[in-house]
């Protein structure tokens, strides 16, 4: 049994990683770790990035294609899906977000881990409502990139 099936927390040991250089034009990661029938993050990438064996397979990214539009992030049903991009010493990291208040572009937050420990704060830089689930775009210091998965507003 993987430690994440015990305390719910994903070790990024369990991910498949972009590049520097994928990740300094932007890249989604998928942090999926369910064989369930699911696929909404396949149907909605423009590129053909996301593919899947079968319904009941994860899904594959491929970074090479993929724009970082962050059309999965807000699609997909278990919160899973996370768009990160370097930008000389700061971060930019796109996640889902189903609380209230809704975030304000402008302010700061605090940046939570994926255990929901803060871990220092960052700024909003784009809201966009995708029905009950906001994409929120923050940006946070570079060594976050991949420990940041939630805010607190």
């Amino acid at each position: 049994m993987h430690n994440y099936e015990k305390d719910g927390i994903l070790d990024q040991k369990f991910l498949k990683l972009p590049s520097q250089k994928q990740l300094e034009k932007g890249a989604a990661i998928i942090e999926c770790v369910q064989k369930i029938p699911c696929n909404p993050c396949v149907d909605s990438c423009p590129t053909g990035a996301i593919s899947m064996k079968d319904i009941n397979d994860l899904p594959v990214m491929d970074y090479d294609k993929c724009i970082a539009c962050s059309k999965c992030v807000g699609i997909c049903p278990g919160l899973a899906i996370f768009v990160v991009k370097c930008k000389d010493d700061k971060a930019l990291i796109t996640l889902p977000y189903e609380f209230l208040p809704e975030p304000i572009v402008g302010k700061k937050v605090q940046v939570l881990d994926r255990a929901g420990k803060i871990v220092g704060k960052g700024i909003v830089k784009k809201v966009v409502n995708k029905d009950k689930t906001f994409v929120v775009t923050i940006e946070v210091k570079k060594d976050l990139l991949m420990v940041v998965r939630n805010i607190k507003v």
